[in-house]
């Protein structure tokens, strides 16, 4: 049965506490806000819906009472004190404290690294039982299957991640991770220099080029053809890419009301993602707050070139969508995009994320202070720009020495 209190917020709006229970003292209470247009009929229906699904969620034992919520807690806390293996620590304590602050795909790529490559080895061994030598054979496994040094270094920091956890929770009086190094790049996989990180201003005006040709060999065939759609939404999207710095994600959801073609300037409020478990949904953007930057006015004309043409075959909220279809292209898209586009015209390590460590590094090399650059980025902290995207090269060093050269003899 069903309880029904009818209540007010400080703004006048009305809500309801709809209280249910399931016999045997099991009572929950929770908060219904209707939508202020709603009519009294559809009040009705819509409260009553959602209090029957929270009887059924509570018979389900899908929530919990007050009381129970407690003793779920003690009972756990309680085997948190026990002797725990790999895995039931792992799944116990440090991926629930992981996923209250993670967004989801840092939950994937965590939990993918445990059950692909750490369970199946250490689940069942005990905390206390792991040593240095069994962690160091395990990274040196990893890497002889072939993975990226960047990868082997992901999976070190999970591994450490979990043992000092352990470590500072008291599970084990010391991490095995003290004694295990950081991998080192295998002899045959050469380290990306920072300046393999980033395109050069030349380079960028090639791949613009490229584009460009893309679109013309599609418009000669046939402007209503999927290809030139195609070629139309890529250059827009490479285009934009370069201007901005935003991450793949965020251009991926974009929406045109994100965009003030009168101010030339968008918002970046969401990001679209994907994982295996979740599939495609829309997420804050990294730093969990919207940033509105310039955009330049050639790439705005392009974009509602592409507007137009869009609406030619559905109307949509999504900037960039599949072909004929109102859904936004799927965030791994522009992956498979690039890496093609990157074999046909000889662009060596192509893909999105580079031109966002490009833009960064022509901006600081032309002048811009790092505090407006990490701010344009989405960086909370102007050292992750100073660390991660900002490259010199050989002229930008040069320079430096120039500038140095120039101040002595001046004094």
């Amino acid at each position: 049965m069903a309880h029904f209190q009818e209540c007010y917020d400080k703004d006048g709006y009305l809500y309801y506490k709809i209280q249910v229970s399931s016999g045997r003292g099991r009572k929950v209470t929770r908060s219904w806000h209707p939508d202020p247009g709603w009519s009294a009929k559809t009040i009705k229906r819509e409260r009553d819906k959602f209090a029957a699904e929270l009887e059924i969620s509570l018979d389900s034992r899908d929530i919990l009472t007050r009381k129970e919520e407690a003793e779920k807690k003690r009972l756990a806390a309680i085997e948190a004190a026990k002797l725990k293996t790999v895995r039931q620590y792992a799944d116990g304590v440090f991926m629930p404290s992981k996923e209250a602050t993670f967004s989801e795909n840092a939950r994937s790529c965590y939990r993918m690294f445990l059950d692909r490559h750490i369970l199946p080895v250490l689940g069942d061994t005990l905390l206390t039982d792991v040593t240095p030598a069994m962690i160091s054979k395990m990274l040196l496994d990893f890497q002889k299957k072939g993975y990226a040094h960047a990868t082997a270094v992901k999976f070190y920091n999970i591994l450490n991640g979990i043992f000092d956890m352990a470590f500072l929770d008291g599970s084990i009086p010391v991490s095995p991770m003290l004694r295990v190094k950081r991998p080192a790049p295998r002899r045959d996989e050469q380290a990306q220099t920072q300046g393999e990180k980033a395109y050069t201003g030349e380079q960028v005006k090639y791949i613009k080029a490229c584009a460009d040709a893309e679109l013309e060999k599609a418009r000669e065939k046939s402007q209503d053809s999927a290809e030139y759609r195609s070629a139309l939404k890529w250059r827009a999207y490479i285009y934009l890419l370069c201007d901005s710095g935003m991450r793949k994600g965020e251009a991926c959801g974009l929406q045109w009301s994100d965009f003030d073609f009168k101010s030339n300037t968008v918002t970046i409020q969401r990001s679209l993602q994907y994982t295996p478990a979740k599939g495609v949904y829309t997420d804050l953007p990294k730093n969990g707050k919207s940033r509105t930057i310039d955009v330049d006015p050639e790439v705005l004309r392009m974009l509602r070139e592409l507007r137009d043409v869009q609406a030619m075959s559905c109307i949509s909220q999504w900037v960039f969508t599949q072909d004929k279809k109102a859904d936004p292209i799927h965030p791994q898209s522009p992956t498979r995009y690039f890496k093609k586009f990157g074999n046909k015209y000889g662009i060596e390590d192509c893909h999105a994320h580079k031109f966002r460590h490009t833009w960064a590094s022509l901006a600081e090399k032309n002048g811009a202070d790092i505090a407006s650059i990490a701010l344009r980025l989405g960086h909370s902290d102007s050292s992750v720009t100073m660390r991660m995207y900002v490259h010199s090269d050989i002229d930008s060093m040069r320079r430096a020495g120039d500038v140095v050269r120039e101040s002595l003899k001046e004094a």
